[in-house]
């Protein structure tokens, strides 16, 4: 008992740590932070998603009741961008930036720190914003859609994580504890929950199930594949990318 107490104090914290990562939800419990806690959080970026997407679900058939389930998912859009700080939205803007501009791997880099945002990242970001909301107000139901996407998209990363090698300043990123050392039993930890959950909102859903596999390992996959021939491998941007792109595939799924 008394090596079990210190194990699920330093789980409790990567927990709220990598919702303090993801999200600007406050942190409700003191943090040792160190880089190892911080790597370790990654295995709980799935059940963060979690977490935003029963947000997500509860407040829409909350505003649906007053408004029209479009200016409803509108409200929700808007307020995803607002608790996430539009975290992995800027990651996509960069990285389209980056990959439409920079001709060599020093460019590209150069570029995907640039604050500033371009037009490849301004026409990406608009892109994938208008569909996002496009296809969930296609979606069936609307509720289990807003709860799938946060937290399948965010395996992909993961995945990403596992088989890449991280290429950036390791002295300019944010992104460099979470990559360094990054175990792949995190990642297998990560997939076993996230499938689990899945099965459980999903009793007939073997089609949404096959979209669910599509969205993690085929963005991780095709994504993966790009940045290994453009960067050599991922940068914290990218990883940010692949979790827009994760959603918009499993949404398109949902969609159908």
């Amino acid at each position: 008992m008394s090596q079990l107490r210190p194990f699920v104090s330093r789980e409790w914290q990567a927990f709220w740590l990598a919702i303090g990562f993801l999200t600007r939800i406050p942190m409700l419990v003191r943090i040792d932070y160190s880089p190892r806690l911080m790597n370790q959080c990654s295995v709980y970026f799935p059940l963060v998603g979690l977490v935003l997407g029963v947000i997500y679900a509860g407040l829409y058939m909350a505003v649906v009741q007053l408004w029209s389930p479009l200016v409803s998912l509108i409200l929700i859009l808007g307020f995803h961008l607002w608790i996430t700080g539009a975290f992995h939205e800027d990651g996509l803007a960069d990285s389209i930036d980056a990959l439409g501009g920079g001709y060599s791997l020093e460019a590209r880099l150069r570029i995907m720190k640039d604050s500033r945002i371009g037009t490849y990242g301004t026409v990406a970001l608009v892109v994938a914003l208008v569909l996002k909301l496009a296809l969930l107000a296609e979606a069936q139901p609307v509720w289990l859609a807003l709860i799938l996407a946060p937290m399948v998209s965010r395996l992909a990363p993961l995945m990403i994580m596992g088989f890449l090698p991280y290429v950036t300043d390791p002295d300019k990123s944010k992104s460099k504890p979470v990559a360094e050392d990054f175990s792949r039993s995190r990642l297998a930890i990560a997939t076993v929950f996230t499938a689990i959950v899945s099965l459980a909102l999903i009793p007939f859903g073997a089609n949404a199930l096959l979209w669910i596999v599509i969205a993690t390992l085929g963005t991780a996959v095709v994504w993966g594949g790009y940045l290994r021939r453009q960067l050599g491998g991922y940068t914290g941007d990218t990883l940010g990318a692949s979790v827009v792109f994760a959603e918009l595939v499993l949404l398109l799924g949902l969609a159908m």
